[in-house]
């Protein structure tokens, strides 16, 4: 698993480029730039007009200006330091040239009197007089090919120039080897793409503002081509999963039956026909290797639970894993008493666990005696054996990027693997972070879940919200108050969690209760316990109520501040209510006035329930990175592609990578060569090595 030849030199060291040394390729490091290849995919943000103009008078100063001039006087500086002044003439105007510093006979070099340059530099006025100070550029007029119409702006970092960069995104250039097609040549013609190389020139050389669009052909080409690569990536790993021998796991249903019997109601279509999928997949002799996705409320338990019932009706066991023992813990309650009506036993194997009632666990465990077990990522420690394990459903909130999805597959585990995420994904970023795995969406809320009520209050009305709680609890509901803070701070004036919880406790009596995240941990189980069972009717809380949390008889959620949330987090908290048969309400308490960006937000959290519909407006707002950043992970890093603009690229990208692996699995054709170069060129080299022979 060689780098092809041709791809030496775009691999070879910075300092192989013209004017690169040590310091500068220091500084190229910082800009994430560490082999001449990835200059290509530094991309310009701007460019600067620099198309020749008849006269001065042609623009309005400050201006970059390129012009051909008759050189006239030089006057050197009267005094050490002072400007050193060279008169020029273009065809309407007189103008001056500004230099500070610099040898007399380097400048009459420069600008021998009475000869015609091209001058570019941004002119100004000086007590109403056009000048340049120290031109970017002076050029014979036999030379003018030397400046482009448009000259690309990149970014730069300590210890760099503009013309450093150009000179050595040039060097890089002209280095680039005549590479295969690695683009379907349908796909290519249909879209009108350039090829590669040509691509490259173009991007680097815009013909104007338009040319730095993300829908500028050239700009797409390059952008498709890091999607297809990393879509190809998780082909490869998807296929290599498949490869690995599955189990293949039926079960008689009788288990799921008698849950199902126990329900006091019947599941949603979308419960029912991810259930059928992943029983569909476990029957198969391949490993499954699937996502469901499901919003707020859903009903994933329900169909994570049935998967791991259809492991033991096979005689197996299954495993859930969550990131922390927080939500273990849910996830165990939550299950129990489906477990219960199931007649199967479940248990719970955390970081707690000590001594003879862990060994205990673990020998139950190796018999078979334990037929589910739910835990941390802990579950896969050494001494934690199974009878039989068939199914792992791992909960997404731990960060199972596709590096542990590989090594899991690595390690040659025979087990069929169920990913859960909470967190509507926007299709382009589900296809980025999970374009290896086969995805079930819950998109239908369980029969009888009543749409929450949600409002936009103003904070100068807390006292009627107040008001509003106060006769809801004499009701005997219950209510969530979220702060965005623990501790009162003087810098940011967010109401704290400590401040809002006295304040209500002297409006509300001693039914108020508190929890965040900074209190230890059993004082935080306590408080909730306290509420899960009714003895607090109001519970004040940070954003730690944000996952996980099943009160039904919580029917109202006041957010304060509302307008310093994400979109992602409101829509998380909003959740925790409407879970039983009342009607609920979410407040959502804001400081006026409302920026534009917050009250866009609010806005669509009041107007829609639909957590794709607002993962979508989130990635609009917000950009993959910040959304990512928060809620979900694994996201890689794109130089050209825009997931926000070019969102139909990784569908695109996903279909063709994977056709491309049906058609040529060992990628030995044309266009698998070629493929095999841009994985190289991405630095995905590393799903070569799963490209096992045979």
């Amino acid at each position: 698993m060689t780098r092809p030849e041709a791809l030496f030199p775009l691999f070879a060291e910075l300092e192989t480029l013209p004017g690169v040394g040590p310091k500068a390729a220091q500084a190229f490091r910082t800009l994430g730039v560490e082999r001449p290849k990835d200059l290509l995919y530094l991309m310009p943000h701007s460019v600067v007009d620099r198309a020749l103009r008849a006269s001065v008078r042609d623009v309005t100063p400050p201006a970059t200006l390129t012009v051909e001039v008759e050189v006239g006087q030089h006057v050197p500086p009267r005094r050490k330091g002072g400007p050193y002044r060279v008169h020029v003439r273009d065809r309407k105007l007189e103008f001056t040239l500004v230099f500070f510093h610099a040898r007399t006979d380097y400048l009459q070099k420069l600008l021998p009197t009475g000869q015609r340059r091209l001058v570019s530099g941004k002119v100004e006025l000086f007590d109403g007089m056009a000048q340049i100070v120290h031109p970017d550029h002076v050029l014979r007029p036999d030379e003018a090919d030397e400046i482009p119409a448009y000259e690309p702006v990149y970014p730069l970092a300590a210890g760099l120039t503009q013309k450093l960069v150009q000179k050595a995104v040039a060097g890089t250039l002209a280095r680039v080897p005549d590479l295969g097609e690695w683009i379907d040549a349908g796909l290519k013609s249909r879209e009108g793409w350039p090829d590669w190389t040509r691509a490259l020139h173009m991007v680097h050389a815009p013909d104007g503002p338009a040319g730095l669009a993300p829908d500028h052909p050239a700009r797409q080409r390059l952008a498709y081509d890091e999607l297809f690569a990393h879509q190809l990536m998780l082909s490869i790993a998807r296929a290599r999963l498949r490869r690995g021998k599955g189990i293949e796991t039926r079960g008689d249903g009788h288990l799921r039956a008698r849950v199902l019997k126990s329900l006091p109601y019947a599941p949603t279509g979308a419960q029912v026909r991810a259930v059928a999928e992943i029983e569909a997949d476990m029957a198969r002799p391949v490993r499954m290797n699937r996502l469901l996705q499901g919003d707020v409320g859903a009903g994933k338990t329900l169909v994570a639970f049935q998967a791991l019932l259809i492991a033991v009706e096979a005689g197996g066991q299954g495993v859930m894993m969550a990131p922390t023992e927080i939500l273990a813990r849910q996830h165990f309650e939550g299950l129990e008493p489906l477990a219960r009506a199931a007649g199967v036993r479940l248990e719970l194997l955390t970081g707690r666990d000590r001594g003879a009632e862990r060994a205990a666990k673990l020998a139950d465990l190796a018999a078979g005696r334990i037929p589910i077990l739910v835990g941390t990522h802990a579950v896969f420690q050494k001494d934690v054996a199974f009878h039989d394990l068939r199914l792992a459903v791992v909960d997404e909130q731990h960060r199972f990027g596709v590096a542990q999805r590989m090594e899991l597959a690595a390690k040659g585990r025979a087990v069929d693997v169920l990913v859960m995420t909470a967190t509507p994904i926007p299709r382009s970023l589900a296809l980025a972070t999970h374009g290896d795995m086969d995805v079930s969406v819950l998109d239908e809320k369980p029969a009888g879940r009543k749409p929450i009520r949600t409002a936009m209050v103003s904070a100068e009305r807390l006292d009627e919200v107040v008001d509003h709680l106060r006769k809801a609890v004499a009701e005997g509901r219950q209510a969530y108050w979220v702060c965005p803070l623990v501790e009162e701070s003087e810098v940011v004036d967010y109401a704290s969690a400590e401040e809002r919880f006295r304040s209500l406790r002297a409006a509300l009596g001693d039914r108020v209760g508190l929890v965040h995240g900074q209190m230890p941990l059993a004082e935080k189980d306590a408080a909730m316990a306290r509420f899960v069972a009714g003895e607090t009717s109001v519970l004040v809380a940070t954003t730690v109520i944000e996952v996980g949390v099943n009160v039904p008889n919580a029917t109202i959620m006041v957010i304060e501040r509302a307008e310093t949330f994400g979109l992602a987090q409101l829509h998380q908290l909003r959740g925790r209510v409407g879970r039983g048969e009342a009607q609920s309400t979410c407040l959502l308490l804001y400081q006026p006035p409302l920026s534009e960006t917050g009250r866009r937000r609010l806005k669509t959290i009041r107007d829609t329930e639909d957590g794709f519909r607002i993962a979508e407006e989130d990635l609009a707002m917000r950009g993959a990175g910040d959304l990512i950043g928060t809620a979900q992970s694994g996201l890689p890093r794109f130089r050209v592609a825009d997931l926000e603009r070019q969102a139909g690229l990784m569908g695109l990208a996903q279909s063709d990578a994977r056709k491309l692996l049906h058609d040529d699995p060992g990628l030995s054709g044309p266009r698998g060569e070629a493929a095999r170069a841009l994985l190289w060129l991405m630095d995905q080299d590393r799903a070569l090595r799963l490209i096992s022979v045979g």
